[in-house]
């Protein structure tokens, strides 16, 4: 797909981890959360595999960074893939999709403490206090958050936490290896499959609904989805590359209502959108003073659903 204009290939990106929520809905009214997180590690590993096949690379070697990927991949990977699915078992997509959203505010607040080079300022600052505005709009907080779900909404919360715990953990011990993202990844998603693996039961039946929305949330939003943010990476940058995360709630938001029914109050869509101004002010970095920084990691998958 590299061929085609990049715009294109980040319209095609936001729609797949968009629409990756109502994947998770629709998987979770035949399989259990997790085998709906296994099935999708399971095939979105595949699309990796092969992958690396054409382009013949090999995966990473070296004891202590199978050590860090096994934790990367609990915490980027089979937790928070998990905890969606059993989210969703009671709260709807968009929420879940909202939720996701949250993930740069979590790790605005972590870095401040777990990382020594991101420096707080008052737009960051502003930003995660406006984020947390926002969280609190979409929840219904003057209401006293009166027909929410809490079990739920706070699985998809603890989910979106996870990305940010993950993603600090890997800028902290994978930060400058030689090998490929693509290599490192799917190491990631070999090992978090792996891990989940051991504690799912095979499913007693596979209804195809659900097998094929399964089928579609690895291939196309854990496998396909991670070689065509890869790609907008290296032709565009991180940056706008990035930005796909807050076209996602929107999308989710739209898919729910237009194909699962769900219903949405005035305070949803507002808050959604609170919530993704205070996550882009937080990514506004300092201008630099001249001095030197870390090379980025070649990072495991930046998953954001």
């Amino acid at each position: 797909m590299s061929h085609l204009d990049w715009r294109l290939r980040f319209a095609a990106l936001s729609l797949i981890w968009g629409f990756s929520f109502l994947f998770i809905k629709v998987g979770t009214d035949g399989f259990a959360p997790l085998q709906v997180a296994l099935g999708r590690l399971v095939f979105g590993t595949a699309v990796l595999a092969i992958a690396l096949v054409v382009k013949r690379e090999r995966l990473p070697r070296g004891v202590r960074t199978w050590a860090h990927l096994t934790v990367a991949a609990f915490l980027l990977n089979a937790l928070p893939f998990s905890l969606f699915a059993y989210a969703e078992l009671t709260i709807p997509s968009t929420l879940a999709g909202i939720c996701n959203a949250t993930s740069p505010l979590w790790g605005m607040a972590l870095s401040l403490v777990a990382l020594s080079e991101d420096r707080p300022t008052r737009i960051r600052v502003a930003g995660l206090a406006l984020g947390f505005v926002g969280v609190l709009t979409v929840l219904g907080a003057w209401q006293g958050f009166s027909g929410l779900e809490p079990r739920g909404t706070a699985l998809a919360l603890a989910a979106s936490l996870s990305y940010a715990v993950g993603w600090i953990y890997v800028r902290r011990t994978l930060a400058g290896r030689p090998e490929s993202a693509l290599s490192m990844t799917g190491a990631q998603l070999l090992l978090a499959t792996v891990q989940l693996a051991v504690i799912t039961p095979v499913p007693h039946s596979f209804p195809t609904p659900s097998l094929l929305a399964v089928a579609a949330l690895g291939a196309l939003g854990t496998g396909l989805a991670v070689l065509m943010q890869y790609g907008l990476v290296a032709e565009v940058g991180p940056t706008t590359a990035q930005m796909v995360t807050y076209f996602t709630p929107v999308i989710a938001t739209a898919a729910g209502t237009a194909f699962l029914g769900e219903t949405l109050t005035w305070s949803t869509p507002v808050g959604a959108a609170v919530v993704l101004a205070g996550a882009a002010l937080t990514q506004v970095k300092p201008k630099p003073s001249g001095g030197t920084s870390l090379r980025s990691a070649p990072a495991p998958e930046k998953q954001t659903a």
